[in-house]
């Protein structure tokens, strides 16, 4: 049964620890949710922006507030993201060393992305930002990483048209002339009017800068396209690059003209770089007051691109700032409130240490307490064996015999004759004080306020005729103070003494003194029978239960004798 239980609680504490580790496991989990779900609101947030132009500084907002909550290791898909679209807003403002150094950031996780479109923005970022800062070789070399990747004939498409971009800036205009003309048949391409117009356009410069005369057709087949599409910025572009064309083959009228109608346009839609070459032009292509008014025109917007520029990277820096001052005290804050959570997280262990302990301990006594009650009753069925094997071995002794002879004695004699009526009385009566001596040793004994009457009994019933029987001190002893378990022993043993007297000394003198100290009672047996030999003595049957009793009560027992002089025991047991 004890085995059993142990099992049961090696199966109980694992499950214990299982148990409280998934409580954790779930509350990790749940944070990391929560953190999720906080990154996608501000990505929301700032998408809405993104799509406006004007309110591009609060898109960078979001999405700074949302790369300083993501964690790169768990979610890198979405921290790349945000990172492309902040780089992609700053790119837009002219502070291509700001988004350079912002899309740099991604690059260390880029082997732990899944979406290869993702890849793709992060390169295709990068080679425009080297594009626009005439750092060419590195806009080739991440272009062409971009073209690399598993990504659809539409995007390979449009690195294509990146790459020959730089190889027209390269002044290598037949490469980039024939990259152009194959995209041309390109069934994506065509289907798309914006980027069939823009790849149209390309063409045409290329044969311009080559001094093919095919080269203006082209620049005005994109411009017709853009037209009928109403795409302005297209339109722009178109009129600006017809206009380069003109004031190259010396028409200063219609460079004036087109270079007007691409002035009107970037104005509108308000993208300073292109609205800064077409002025140029003007500029050139103009006298007198034109010129005049086209060059304050082209002063004050040097001017503001400088001071537009500079507030933007400013803008961007300071965005930066203080969400890195921001996440700064956030940590000190979070780091303040994990040192709370790691003590509140050792109490709980402490606490869940002591709930298995406790746990433990309880199994541990509800065991011990069934172990014992097994015991204690183990040892009862043994005490009632032993019990019965010494009644039945004293009645076989005691009273076999003497039966056995009263019956043969009353089967041969003449009861009829006075004298031996006389006998057959004496033995049975003699049979009969035996059988209640046997009784008197094995019934329940009196321990309530009449235990000391009940033990000067039992002692007086040994007292014979030849045996002088002395009881000393036994009423002064505070016997309603001892406890009822010590009082049984104290009667066992001293019946005990008793019967062996009666059995094996010949004693004609006992004397039994009690005495009681200020913590113990002391019991002194002394008779003068024939004694024994201590060292040879071994403690067994009346003895040996005697000594039992004794240390059972946590008392002391010596036991003093020598053959011929008689036995003397000495008892001390505390109060």
């Amino acid at each position: 049964m004890m085995s059993k239980r142990l099992k049961i609680l090696t199966y109980i504490t694992p499950l214990l620890l299982v148990l409280f580790s998934c409580q954790e496991k779930i509350n990790d989990d749940l944070k990391e949710k929560q953190n999720k779900l906080e990154v996608q609101k501000n990505i929301q947030k700032a998408s809405v922006f993104y799509n406006k132009f004007s309110n591009s500084d609060s898109a960078f907002f979001y999405y700074n507030k949302a790369k300083l909550i993501c964690d790169p290791k768990i979610d890198p898909d979405n921290y790349t993201n945000i990172l492309n679209c902040m780089a992609d807003i700053q790119l837009n403002h002219g502070d291509y060393i700001g988004s350079e150094t912002t899309i740099t950031d991604a690059i260390p996780y880029l082997k732990s992305l899944k979406d290869q479109n993702n890849i793709w923005n992060i390169y295709t970022t990068l080679g425009t930002n080297y594009l626009q800062t005439y750092n060419l070789n590195d806009a080739l070399l991440y272009y062409n990483k971009a073209l690399g990747l598993k990504i659809d004939e539409s995007l390979k498409s449009l690195t294509k048209s990146n790459i020959a971009s730089v190889l027209l800036e390269q002044q290598k205009y037949d490469e980039a002339l024939q990259i152009f003309s194959r995209l041309s048949t390109k069934k994506e391409l065509i289907e798309k009017p914006e980027y069939n117009a823009k790849n149209i356009d390309n063409i045409g410069l290329c044969y311009v800068k080559m001094n093919d005369p095919r080269g203006i057709q082209y620049l005005n087949h994109a411009l017709q396209i853009r037209k009928d599409i109403n795409n302005n910025s297209g339109v722009a572009v178109s009129n600006l690059h017809i206009a380069s064309y003109y004031d190259e083959n010396n028409d200063s009228f219609l460079a004036k003209k087109h270079a007007l109608e691409a002035y009107k346009k970037f104005r509108k839609i308000n993208n300073i770089d292109n609205k800064q070459t077409a002025l140029k032009l003007l500029i050139k292509n103009s006298s007198d007051q034109e010129l005049k008014k086209y060059s304050l025109l082209y002063v004050e917007l040097v001017d503001s691109i400088f001071e537009v520029r500079q507030k933007a990277k400013n803008q961007f820096a300071r965005i930066k700032y203080d969400s890195k001052r921001e996440k700064e005290e956030n940590l000190r804050l979070k780091t303040h409130k994990a040192e709370n959570e790691l003590k509140l997280e050792r109490q709980k262990s402490r606490n869940i240490i002591s709930y298995i302990i406790i746990v433990l301990s309880l199994c541990l006594i509800l065991i011990l307490y069934y172990y014992l009650t097994s015991k204690a009753n183990r040892d009862k069925i043994e005490a009632a064996y032993n019990s019965e094997t010494r009644i039945s071995k004293k009645l076989h002794d005691e009273l076999a015999n003497d039966i056995y002879h009263t019956m043969a004695f009353a089967e041969n004699k003449n009861l009829s004759l006075a004298e031996n009526k006389e006998q057959l009385l004496h033995n049975l009566d003699a049979i009969y004080a035996r059988t209640r001596d046997i009784s008197k040793e094995n019934c329940t004994i009196v321990t309530d306020k009449n235990y000391t009457s009940s033990l000067k009994e039992m002692i007086s019933r040994f007292n014979t005729p030849n045996l002088n029987l002395l009881i000393n001190g036994i009423d002064t002893i505070s016997w309603n103070e001892v406890d009822k378990a010590k009082k049984t022993a104290v009667y066992r043993a001293i019946q005990e003494l008793l019967v062996n007297m009666k059995k094996h000394s010949d004693a004609s003198l006992v004397a039994i003194v009690f005495k009681e100290t200020k913590k113990n009672i002391i019991i002194n047996y002394t008779d003068n029978g024939k004694g024994i030999d201590v060292h040879k003595m071994v403690l067994k049957n009346g003895l040996h239960n005697i000594e039992n009793r004794i240390l059972a009560i946590k008392g002391e027992i010596d036991i003093d004798s020598e053959a011929g002089k008689g036995f003397k025991v000495f008892i001390k047991f505390p109060l």
